[in-house]
């Protein structure tokens, strides 16, 4: 088999042979347990269909018996301490997070799917290494469809989970889920949101971070294989741009993530008396940080992006020479005497061709995504922080600093 340094040859028509059969159908979402746990369910098709039944499901399950054992509560004068209704924390996790999040499945579904699909049909992939890139396809679905993973990110929520989500909290004062001086002395209400309710959430958060552990270990599993890499695709990535724009698949996921902490953030900041520029570091750590793990795998891809990017330089760059010769010594020495009219010959625009060629191996990223993919997920992430900025500035001054920074 060649390796990755010897960039091989093929010609057209050996590629295309090989692509001549369908390319493999590979979801990152459309498998394992609880996905079949959902079809039994009618809660989900094969092509994770019934979003809006699923989303409800999940969502009242979460979020409902918190309202009735709450609201009950207040009718039969046990309530003190915070407000349910108040708690913004818990009603933007589950009213808004986790919804995005079970809505995500289908946006991921829809894009990630065809990015592994155009590897074939765009070629990227030389013949003698499909058995490579099929036995990379196979090992993430095996890894999503495992029993036993899901079984043990269910065990860490009902460990892990609940061990950090109880020293997060003081219990020296009453709340909506709890009373007050007692470890676990919690409320009917408080005891489906911290066994029902937060493990949903975090389960469902943790399965996010598995599929993405999967889709970057299948991206370095192809980042091994020698790819068919052209330096002249218009897309300045050598074809690979795909990937850049596949990581727009995560911008719901990433959106869920802010706003789990622009949750946490308000609730201190309406309640608690804490200002949120006191969250401007946290808040730029994390916007920086989710567009890193997103964007950070695809620089596997950098060192044959690179390689492809000097090969291309020095085999245009030589093609160039010996052009630029001919065409010196036929039109400017006249070494024969040109018999026909320069503008007629098509050199001219040969030569312009050719520059231009260069000039896109030139411009040639060494990363598949650009400046503007960057700013979308950044956009993604930071958007529910923005309703916060009402708690700084009036409606007016937050419209006026818009359009200054707009104009």
């Amino acid at each position: 088999m060649a390796t990755v340094e010897e960039q091989p040859r093929h010609s057209a028509a050996e590629i295309g042979s090989h692509f001549s059969g369908s390319a493999p159908d590979f979801s990152l979402v459309v498998g394992g347990p609880l996905f079949q746990l959902f079809r039994r369910a009618h809660l989900s098709g094969t092509g994770m269909e019934l979003l809006y039944r699923r989303v409800l499901a999940i969502t009242a399950i979460a979020w409902l018996p918190l309202l009735l054992l709450s609201t009950t509560r207040i009718f039969l004068g046990g309530a003190s301490g915070t407000n349910f209704f108040t708690d913004v924390e818990v009603h933007v996790r589950f009213l808004v997070a986790l919804p995005l999040l079970i809505f995500a499945e289908v946006i991921v579904h829809a894009r990630l799917t065809p990015v592994v699909s155009r590897f074939i049909e765009q070629r990227v992939i030389f013949p003698e290494d499909m058995p490579r890139f099929e036995r990379a396809i196979e090992s993430a679905i095996r890894l999503r469809n495992s029993v036993r993973v899901e079984i043990g990110l269910l065990a860490l929520v009902y460990t892990v989970g609940l061990w950090l989500w109880h020293n997060r909290i003081a219990f020296d004062t009453a709340t909506w889920y709890s009373m007050a001086g007692g470890r676990w002395n919690l409320t009917a209400a408080g005891y489906w949101y911290v066994f029902i309710s937060i493990p949903i959430a975090q389960f469902v958060l943790l399965r996010w971070y598995l599929r993405l552990f999967i889709w970057f270990r299948f991206l370095w599993h192809v980042s091994r294989i020698n790819l068919n890499l052209i330096p002249t695709h218009p897309d300045r990535c050598a074809g690979l741009a795909l990937l850049g724009r596949s990581s727009y698949a995560f911008g719901p996921l990433l959106f869920a993530q802010g706003a789990m902490l622009a949750g946490v953030m308000a609730s201190r900041v309406l309640y608690g008396g804490q200002s949120l520029v006191s969250f401007k570091l946290q808040i730029g750590g994390v916007i920086a940080f989710f567009v890193f793990i997103i964007l950070l795998p695809l620089v596997m891809f950098t060192p044959q992006m690179s390689r492809a990017k000097r090969k291309g330089l020095a085999e245009y760059g030589q093609l160039g020479q010996q052009s630029v010769e001919r065409f010196d010594r036929k039109w400017i020495h006249h070494d024969p005497e040109p018999s026909e009219n320069l503008l007629d010959s098509g050199e001219i625009q040969s030569l312009a061709d050719l520059a231009n060629c260069y000039s896109v191996i030139s411009d040639m990223r060494a990363v598949p995504f650009k400046l503007a993919d960057i700013t979308r997920l950044a956009a993604a992430t930071a958007a529910p922080f923005a309703p916060l900025l009402l708690t700084v500035w009036s409606p007016e001054e937050l419209i006026l600093r818009l359009l200054k920074l707009l104009f």
